[in-house]
């Protein structure tokens, strides 16, 4: 069989078969990019703009609306133009950008809802420590170590993936460069690979989701104990919805990615990767927003203030 390295690229599946059933879900895959660009775009936009946000849970949620902006935008416009265009090519160098930005936005994703999940815990059960457990500082390390180590977890991966020798189909059973999805193409044994995929994700995604439900789960417990029916039933219901959200984005790609290849097949691989790499984004900023009084709060000033200039 041929083998090829960067002067070749691939061709990607996709997601949607040639019918009108598959014109139905592409078009709903549109519709869903368009809800989380704006609903990312315009959190990140009120957070900076709305002075009554500039606090550390703010700030950690604005990093979440710009990885899931990041995120879905680096998928499907590729995969929208792969569907219209009927080209289902991509080059090599462009999957491997492509392949970059999603372990890189991963990784950082899964550790930044880990400190979004942290600051919730702190503020919830040790408020006097809040200012000193959760100050500035602490918030701009959280963020900075989120985007530094997925953008080095993805550096290693991408360049290990990459010079792997590709010599059977260049053929990608998948609607973008996913490396597990790769992997299959490979003319060598990748189980060395593939067992630092298992350690990598058990580092970035399985752990941190562990902390992310202890944390919650004491929380909880606080909850319980709360005096204030009014403030119990708000917290319980934004810890609550914060889980599930997080949950729907953790096992899907855990599951995914702690299997071994003889027990995943590509048709169940693109189904959960839809959770994590589409729906998740769009899903965030409502949960985030809409049950958010203080989010609303200020949508409800900055749209007056508009209206007052614009006036």
């Amino acid at each position: 069989m041929e083998n090829f390295n960067q002067t070749s690229g691939f061709f990607l599946l996709g997601l949607f078969p040639p019918s009108r059933i598959g014109l139905c879900f592409f078009i709903l895959i549109v519709l869903i990019f368009l809800m989380a660009v704006f609903g990312n775009l315009s959190m990140i936009i009120l957070i900076f703009v709305d002075t009554h946000l500039h606090t550390p849970m703010y700030f950690l949620l604005s990093q979440l609306s710009l990885m899931d902006l990041s995120y879905i935008s680096n998928i499907v416009p590729k995969m929208a133009s792969n569907y219209l265009s009927g080209n289902k090519s991509i080059s090599f160098i462009k999957c491997g950008v492509q392949s970059f930005f999603f372990i890189a936005l991963a990784g950082a994703e899964g550790l930044i809802l880990a400190s979004m999940a942290y600051d919730r815990y702190v503020a919830i059960c040790f408020p006097l420590h809040y200012p000193i457990r959760i100050s500035k500082k602490v918030c701009v390390l959280m963020i900075t170590g989120s985007w530094i180590v997925g953008s080095v977890n993805s550096c290693a991966h991408t360049v290990y993936a990459f010079n792997i020798p590709y010599c059977q189909s260049r053929t990608i059973n998948h609607f973008f460069c996913e490396v597990p999805a790769m992997l299959t193409l490979a003319c060598m044994d990748t189980w060395v690979y593939e067992y630092t995929v298992f350690v990598s994700t058990t580092l970035l995604i399985v752990i941190p989701f562990i902390g992310i439900a202890c944390s919650y789960g004491r929380v909880l417990l606080a909850i319980f104990h709360m005096q204030s029916t009014e403030g119990k039933k708000k917290a319980y219901s934004t810890c609550s919805t914060h889980l599930t959200v997080v949950t729907f984005y953790y096992a899907p790609f855990a599951y995914t990615y702690l299997r071994p290849r003889s027990l995943r097949t590509p048709t169940e691989d693109k189904a959960l990767a839809v959770f994590y790499t589409i729906l998740t984004p769009m899903l965030n900023p409502i949960v985030y927003s809409l049950r958010n009084k203080e989010v609303m709060g200020a949508l409800r000033r900055v749209i007056l203030k508009f209206c007052s200039i614009e006036m």
